[in-house]
């Protein structure tokens, strides 16, 4: 390629005389009033990314009109407009910065709903405490911003929340409500489809929707042919059915795609089998293989390095002579069980599964053992969540343990069979249960737990599935050194108004913990406490 001619001029240098800023200032103007087509401002509009030219004589607001109007037209095609009912504010209080690039609405009334409950010392009134300093802190820091008007919306993303893109929009005005003949305007929860259907009608270009975790006010919704959805957003799976169950089945082909790849040895006189491939990233730690066919196969996923596993056998607690506390396993999935509670390095336990199955009597087994004959841990400690089936009995005379008692009827159920009561019968049986409680057993209200440090416990939760997430990270987190957790469970009998079985703490800490080293869980599938109760678990 030819280089190109060669300057035949030399530059000009400027004078430095004419670098003074006077003189400066001169000939910027002459190079400005040059200049066909000036610029003086240039608007970007953040959401459609479209930067707008103006000219200098151009007005101000005409230009904002413009802006706003663009603006207005984006978020009818685009950005939703969420109503939140008071139940999603008390389920979840950073529900506020769940909805991305959307917007939200918070009727009068709720705010209303909100105040009513803001005092008490239970979990809801915790959270309608925090979801009211978040409101506020939001309005605090926009006013600071020069936006003095909370028609126009408050910025969700000015705390932090980067994600939360949308405004935080309230009732500033009185909504005139025409609802269905059939509808009270004085209920709440009427008051807020009046606003819902106002809203619809205002923004005819925007969708309107409801969220709200109460069904009914949903159905109603849809009855009035507006737009009203679940709040999903606390939900750890879409589906039950997807949850981690703590074990896998290995498929007929797996020796023969990884018989190469194999290695075995004994140690301790436990069998362990060093297993690569891409089964490996469908593993976690202490999950339990399974194969029944052709070499029997039951061991637990030791320890996962990159794209190797290591399997170790598991102890048979089907035989008397490994017997709990005189309980032996009747299934695999309890013999699994059991190997979980009964390994010290194991510090967390999850056991999901129906009524009968055996849950509470394994744990405590597991317990009063480790607890009475190893002593690896110095007491037991029960709790539950105090969720009644039917109506509730009101306020219980007595201490903490003496208003326990009613509900911890399973457990004196559970030690009278550990310790021969059904057998034997009488008074001494009973006695007896009762004398072990005071003893070496300790029942806990969950009240009374925040602030609490557990050294060298076996701590029992029941009917974990009436836990909120929350209220289940306070529980753990109560575990001191050498504090074994175990959590106890049916997804399928909730009693909870506002949890389900995807937003349930019991889930929730199932599919935090599947991946941690000193965790496990299992689901257990066969009732064995008698055949009445397992065909009326089939059947009813």
């Amino acid at each position: 390629m030819p280089l190109p001619n060669a300057p035949s001029k030399l530059a000009t240098i400027l004078d430095k005389k004419e670098l003074s800023s006077k003189n400066f200032n001169k000939l910027n103007q002459k190079n400005i009033k040059k200049t066909k087509n000036p610029v003086s401002k240039n608007l970007t509009n953040e959401r459609s990314n479209k930067t707008i030219a103006i000219d200098s004589s151009t007005d101000i607001k005409k230009l904002k009109k413009i802006q706003k109007k663009e603006k207005n037209t984006l978020q009818s095609k685009n950005i939703k407009l969420f109503v939140l009912d008071t139940n999603v504010l008390m389920h979840d209080p950073t529900s506020l910065f769940r909805f991305q690039e959307h917007d939200i609405y918070i009727p009068m009334v709720t705010l209303e709903e909100l105040d009513e409950h803001k005092t008490g010392m239970s979990e809801v009134s915790r959270n309608v405490r925090q979801v009211t300093r978040s409101i506020d802190t939001l309005i605090g820091a926009s006013l600071e911003e020069s936006i003095k008007k909370l028609n126009s919306g408050v910025p969700l993303n000015t705390l932090g929340h980067s994600d939360a893109t949308g405004s935080l929009f309230f009732q500033t005005e009185k909504i005139d409500i025409n609802i269905s003949p059939g509808l009270e305007i004085e209920k709440p929860d009427n008051q807020i489809l009046g606003i819902v259907k106002s809203l619809r009608e205002k923004y005819k270009k925007r969708e309107v929707v409801l969220v709200s975790k109460d069904i009914n006010i949903r159905i109603k919704a849809k009855a009035l042919s507006l737009a009203a959805e679940d709040y999903f957003n606390d939900s750890v799976v879409d589906d039950d059915d997807l949850l981690y169950t703590g074990t896998k089945h290995l498929a007929k082909s797996f020796w023969e795609l990884h018989s190469k790849n194999i290695e075995s040895w004994q140690q301790n006189g436990d069998n362990f089998y060093k297993i690569s491939g891409p089964i490996v990233s469908e593993l976690h730690v202490n999950q339990f293989i399974v194969e029944e066919k052709e070499n029997n196969l039951f061991a637990i996923v030791e320890e996962i390095h990159g794209k190797s596993a290591i399997f170790k056998t598991l102890k048979d607690y089907s035989h008397t002579r490994n017997s709990v506390w005189g309980v032996t396993s009747r299934n695999k999935e309890q013999n699994f069980a059991l190997n979980l509670l009964m390994t010290p390095e194991i510090d967390f336990v999850t056991l999901l599964g129906q009524a009968g199955t055996g849950k509470t009597l394994l744990a405590l087994a597991a317990g009063l053992t480790q607890t009475l004959e190893s002593r690896l841990y110095n007491e037991i400690i029960v709790t539950r969540a105090t969720v009644p089936i039917g109506g509730d009995i009101g306020y219980l005379p007595g201490t903490e343990e003496e208003k326990m008692i009613p509900w911890m009827g399973a457990l004196e159920d559970n030690l009278e069979v550990l310790h021969g009561g059904v057998e034997t019968g009488g008074d001494w049986s009973r006695s007896a249960t009762v004398d072990l409680i005071k003893s070496r057993i300790k029942i806990k209200s969950l009240s009374f737990m925040r602030g609490r440090t557990f050294i060298n416990k076996f701590l029992i939760i029941d009917e974990a599935q009436n836990l909120t997430p929350k209220e289940m990270k306070a529980l753990i987190t109560r575990a001191g050194p050498g504090t074994k957790v175990i959590c106890l469970g049916n997804i399928a009998q909730i009693d909870s108004p506002y949890l389900t079985e995807s937003s349930s703490g019991l889930t929730y800490v199932v599919d935090k913990f599947k991946c941690w080293r000193h965790g496990g869980h299992i689901t257990l599938q066969r009732g064995e406490r008698s055949r009445l109760a397992d065909f009326a678990s089939e059947m009813l």
